[in-house]
C-alpha cells in the first residue's frame, strides 16, 4: 500500500489529537458541548416538556374517588375565592398599590422605608401595618409589590409583607378567645417579631444590593410635589378605609365594639366611598358630573338590591374604573398602573388557589393530601410535628381569620398546642399563591429565602411555646 505525503501528515495529526499532543480536541469538544446544549434547548427539552404532559393526561387516574375529589376541591375553592376575594380585596388593593405607584413620591417611600432609612422608623411603621390592614396574604400582595416598586428596603417590605396578614387585631382577638389567651398572646409577640427580625434577617443577606440602592437613591432628584400631603392622607385613608370595612370579618358572636362593626361595615364603606368622592372632585380634578353619576348608579343598586351589599361596591368599581380608564391626566396613569399589578398578580394567584386546593382542599374538606395524615403528623410537640404544622400551614390558603376555626378543629383532633402556634404564625402570612407572586416580584432566591425564614422561625418558636406550655 502506497501513502503520499499529504495523506502521512493527516494520519500523524490524527494520531497526535487522539493521544492529546496537541490542543485541537478541546476546541472540537467545546464544540460538541455546544452543540448538544443547542440541541438540548431546541428539540430535547422541548420534547421532554410534550412527554411528560402527554404521560400525565395518558396516566390521569379519573375515576379515583380522592383524585376527583381533589379536582371538583380545586375549582370549589377557586370559585369560592372569586366570589369571596377578589372584588372586595383585590381590586381595592390593586387600586391602593396603583395610587401608591402615582401620588407618593418616590422621596416619601425611600424616608420611611427606603434602604437608607432610619431602622426603628422603617421596622416600627412595616412591622405594625397589619393593626389596620386587616388582609389576607393575598392582598397585600399588591401593597407590597407597590412599595417594592418605589423603592423601599427589602428588609422594611419584607417585614410589611409578614406583618400584613399576620398582625391582624381581630384574628388575634378571636385566638385569645377561641384557642386560649396565652396563644393570642403569643401570636401576637411572635408575629411582631418574626416580621422585624426576618426583615432584618433578609436585608443582612442581601446587604450589597441594599448599599448599591441606598447609592442609587441618594443621586436621585427630590420630586415636586403637585398637592399637600394631608390631601394625600386623606385619599389614601379613603381608599384603605373601604378595604378595610369591606372585608371586616365576622366575629363569632355579634357583640360588643367588634360585632358593632360587622353590622355597620357597608354603612361604613359606603361613607369612605363617599370621602374617597369629594377628594377625587376636589384634589384631583375629577368634574362632578362624573362623580355624581357613578354615585347615582351606585345609590341605585343599593336599592334595587338591598340584601346584597357586593351590588352597589361592584357598581362603584366599575365607575371608578369608567373614571379612571378614560382620563389622559393623573387618573389615567392610576388606573394603568392598577391594571399593570392586576395583570401581573392576579392569573399567578388564581393558578396557586386551584393547585393550592387540589392538595389540600378547602376549610373543612379534603383535597388530594387526607387530613387525618395532617392530624396524626401535628400531634405532640415535637421538632417535626411543629415543622410539618408551619409547612403545611405555610402552602395552604387561609382567608381572614378562617385560620382560626380551621386550628381549633385540628385541636380538637390532637394537634399539640406547639403545632398550633407555629401554623398560626406561618399560615395567614404565606400561601402557595402569595408564593408565587413573591417570586415575580424580587426573584427566586429571594422568595425561597423569605419562605425558608418563616418556616423555621414558625417551627423553632412553636416548638419552644409547646415545651413551656406542656
Amino acid at each position: 500500500m502506497q501513502f503520499t505525503e499529504k495523506s502521512l501528515n493527516a494520519t500523524s495529526a490524527a494520531a497526535e489529537n487522539a493521544s492529546g499532543q496537541r490542543p485541537g480536541w478541546r476546541s472540537n469538544w467545546s464544540e460538541m458541548i455546544g452543540v448538544g446544549s443547542e440541541r438540548w434547548s431546541q428539540i430535547w427539552k422541548p420534547m421532554a416538556v410534550i412527554l411528560t404532559v402527554f404521560l400525565a393526561f395518558y396516566y390521569l387516574p379519573i375515576g379515583w374517588s380522592r383524585f376527583d375529589n381533589a379536582l371538583i376541591e380545586s375549582l370549589e375553592l377557586t370559585k369560592w375565592y372569586a366570589q369571596e376575594h377578589v372584588i372586595l380585596c383585590l381590586l381595592p388593593a390593586f387600586y391602593i398599590a396603583g395610587a401608591i405607584a402615582v401620588f407618593v413620591s418616590q422621596g416619601s417611600v425611600m424616608r420611611y422605608l427606603g434602604a437608607g432609612a432610619n431602622k426603628v422608623l422603617a421596622y416600627g411603621v412595616a412591622s405594625v401595618s397589619g393593626t389596620v390592614l386587616a388582609v389576607c396574604s393575598c392582598t397585600v400582595l399588591p401593597l407590597f409589590a407597590g412599595i417594592h416598586r418605589m423603592g423601599a428596603g427589602l428588609g422594611p417590605a419584607i417585614a410589611f409583607l409578614y406583618s400584613g396578614p399576620a398582625i391582624n387585631v381581630l384574628a388575634i382577638v378571636m385566638t385569645a378567645a377561641v384557642l386560649g389567651p396565652s396563644l393570642g398572646v403569643a401570636r401576637a409577640i411572635g408575629a411582631i417579631v418574626f416580621s422585624i427580625v426576618i426583615g432584618l434577617i433578609m436585608a443582612a443577606i442581601y446587604r450589597k444590593e441594599e448599599q448599591a440602592k441606598v447609592k442609587a437613591q441618594a443621586m436621585m432628584p427630590v420630586p415636586e410635589t403637585t398637592r399637600p400631603l394631608w390631601q394625600n392622607v386623606v385619599y389614601f385613608g379613603a381608599l384603605v378605609g373601604i378595604l378595610v370595612f369591606a372585608n371586616w370579618g365576622r366575629p363569632q358572636e355579634i357583640s360588643g365594639l367588634w360585632g358593632a362593626i360587622y353590622t355597620t361595615k357597608w354603612a361604613i364603606t359606603a361613607g369612605f366611598g363617599l370621602l374617597l368622592a369629594f377628594t377625587l372632585w376636589r384634589w384631583f380634578g375629577v368634574l362632578w358630573w362624573k362623580i355624581t353619576a357613578v354615585a347615582i348608579f351606585t345609590a341605585g343598586a343599593a336599592l334595587l338590591f338591598p340584601d346584597q351589599p357586593q351590588a352597589p361596591f361592584i357598581v362603584g368599581l366599575i365607575g371608578l374604573t369608567a373614571l379612571t380608564s378614560t382620563s389622559q391626566d393623573e387618573m389615567g396613569d392610576w388606573f394603568d398602573q392598577s391594571w399593570g399589578f392586576a395583570r401581573q398578580i392576579l392569573p399567578l394567584l388564581l393558578l396557586g388557589v386551584l393547585i393550592s386546593g387540589f392538595l389540600l382542599g378547602r376549610p373543612g374538606h379534603e383535597g388530594l393530601i387526607p387530613s387525618a395524615w395532617v392530624a396524626a403528623a401535628v400531634g405532640g410537640n415535637s421538632l417535626l410535628s411543629n415543622f410539618v404544622a408551619s409547612f403545611l400551614g405555610a402552602f395552604m390558603y387561609f382567608a381572614t381569620l378562617t385560620e382560626v376555626p380551621i386550628v381549633q378543629g385540628l385541636v380538637g383532633a390532637g394537634m399539640g398546642q406547639g403545632p398550633a402556634l407555629a401554623l398560626l404564625l406561618a399560615g395567614p402570612a404565606l400561601s402557595l399563591p402569595n408564593m408565587l407572586v413573591i417570586r415575580s416580584v424580587v426573584g427566586t432566591q429571594k422568595t425561597v429565602g423569605f419562605v425558608t425564614l418563616v418556616i423555621v422561625f414558625a417551627t423553632l418558636t412553636g416548638w419552644m411555646y409547646g415545651a413551656w406550655v406542656g
